[in-house]
């Protein structure tokens, strides 16, 4: 077995482990500094809006220009007055994207740059597009954000519980915010294919956050009638159980995407994967961060507020002193036995995992005192 395999076992089995619910006020810190960073960015720099949001229009030739492309984009923006995008087509063609143009502008423009490409006028494509197109998109995705917020809300409160929806919806409303604060602060375009990317990051990020609920909500069963783990540590034992599996679905998923932004966009310089691929980049590193940082911490936070959770730490911790008092190890006294739903005596869902053997279909072993 390799290494990560094996401390992936490790654990799963609860033998080794890090302590993230402990540190969680760190973890709150640095989101709400990341957070805050991205806020004040959007506020400063604002997002460099395409032309499908602006409006504008968008200029093509097949045919090769008799200057180079940096001379190209000075004399767009000399004779249009706006900023331009300028980018070489493989066929050694151009498209020159200018916005906030109307259509007797376009025609002016058009005249001038065949002028200084020294290329026919006929030979250049020139291609409107209205800022209301831009508008339905951008509308369009503001619904389908809701929509899919609501479903989520909906769908965890009832497979799970109100805290878990709550803490899920937080960590999305999180990885949307720093995705879209990294776009204001670098400065790239955002087209629709942002928007697809800002839609399909959230359900990778609730991918993990469910995977790390699941495991936490099998562990927490019974939980009240054992006086050995607080519910905030079989929480910390659920995301270490799942931590490995975490870190291998998100690395196998940014490999393609960094891809796509490094080699694509910025090797190749094939600008227009810029769009998609770094609001995936930044997405699904930040839904990985806050399915174990945030969410689980969050639900941990929310539920040891409970009476009944409440009562529980409160009890052992009384234990854990006595135990110390009498120089005794809390650890080693028999382990606590609840009756499942077949009416057998098992351990309070303590050791996460455990009921899974053999790939999650096999029984635990039975405990006796």
């Amino acid at each position: 077995m390799s290494r990560l395999g094996d401390l992936g076992a490790r654990l799963y089995r609860g033998e080794v482990g890090y302590d993230f619910i402990g540190k969680r006020k760190i973890w709150y810190g640095v989101s709400i500094l990341i957070t805050i960073t991205a806020i004040v960015g959007l506020a400063v720099s604002g997002l460099n809006l395409g032309i499908e949001f602006k409006g504008g229009a968008v200029f093509t030739t097949d045919t090769k220009a008799k200057i180079s492309v940096s001379q190209v984009h000075e004399e767009a923006v000399a004779a249009s007055g706006h900023e331009a995008i300028v980018q070489e087509l493989g066929n050694g063609g151009l498209r020159i994207q200018i916005t906030e143009v109307d259509t007797a502008k376009a025609d002016q423009i058009k005249t001038e740059l065949s002028k200084d490409l020294g290329i026919p006028e006929a030979k250049i494509n020139a291609d409107l597009v209205g800022p209301s197109w831009g508008e339905q998109i951008a509308n369009k995705a503001w619904t389908g954000l809701g929509i899919f917020m609501v479903l989520v809300v909906v769908y965890l409160a009832i497979a799970f519980e109100w805290r878990m929806a709550v803490a899920a919806l937080i960590a999305l409303i999180h990885d949307i915010t720093i995705t879209v604060g990294v776009y204001a602060l670098v400065g790239f375009e955002v087209t629709p294919g942002t928007v697809i990317g800002l839609l399909t990051i959230l359900g990778y990020s609730l991918y993990d956050t469910v995977v790390v609920f699941d495991s936490l909500k099998e562990g927490t069963k019974g939980i009240t009638k054992q006086t050995r783990w607080t519910y905030s540590e079989i929480a910390n034992r659920s995301i270490n159980g799942t931590l490995v599996r975490s870190i291998n679905t998100t690395v196998v998923a940014l490999l393609p995407v960094a891809g796509l932004l490094f080699i694509g966009g910025g090797v190749l310089g094939a600008g227009t994967l810029n769009d998609i691929s770094l609001s995936l980049f930044v997405g699904l590193a930040a839904g990985a961060y806050s399915s174990i940082f945030i969410a689980t911490p969050l639900v941990a936070d929310l539920k040891e507020r409970e009476p009944q959770i409440k009562a529980l730490k409160k009890r052992i911790l009384a234990k854990r002193a006595a135990a110390a008092a009498k120089g005794e190890s809390a650890e080693s006294e028999h382990e606590d036995l609840v009756q499942d739903s077949d009416g057998d005596t098992e351990p309070a869902g303590a050791v996460v995992g455990q009921r899974r053997q053999a790939g999650g279909h096999g029984r635990s072993p039975r405990n006796r005192r």
